[in-house]
């Protein structure tokens, strides 16, 4: 494994495919981290748990960051309604702004975090 990975998130397995689960990390400065991940066809998209508008946690009760239909992340504290491919609020007192997107690589089953964290939408993982 290389250096360049940072934290170790979880096991591949551990999100179920269409589902999101919230995993705290050890980040770069020694902070913990508060993270969705979320896995999709084709991939995995990790982002902060926190809400660009308040700076909450989004879930309400562990691992419930989906909407009803499974296609938005939403915020527990006002509803806003998030894209799960790029994080951009589509709905709520944020439209426009993103959720923090971090770098994920999968190695081994594992899902390891990368580098600092992006103001913009993600890159394909």
């Amino acid at each position: 494994m290389e250096d360049r990975w940072k934290s170790d998130i979880c096991d591949f397995d551990e999100v179920p495919e269409g589902g999101a689960r919230g995993f705290s990390v050890t980040g770069e400065d020694g902070t913990a981290l508060r993270l969705i991940v979320v896995r999709m066809p084709g991939g995995v998209r990790v982002y902060e748990n926190r809400c660009p508008h308040r700076g909450t946690p989004l879930d309400w009760a562990p691992d419930r960051f989906l909407d009803d239909t499974g296609e938005f992340l939403v915020c527990s504290t006002h509803a806003a309604l998030f894209r799960i491919e790029d994080g951009e609020c589509v709905s709520g007192p944020c439209p426009g702004e993103f959720l923090k997107a971090r770098t994920a690589r999968l190695c081994d089953g594992r899902l390891f975090l990368m580098g600092a964290a992006k103001d913009s939408p993600p890159s394909e993982d």
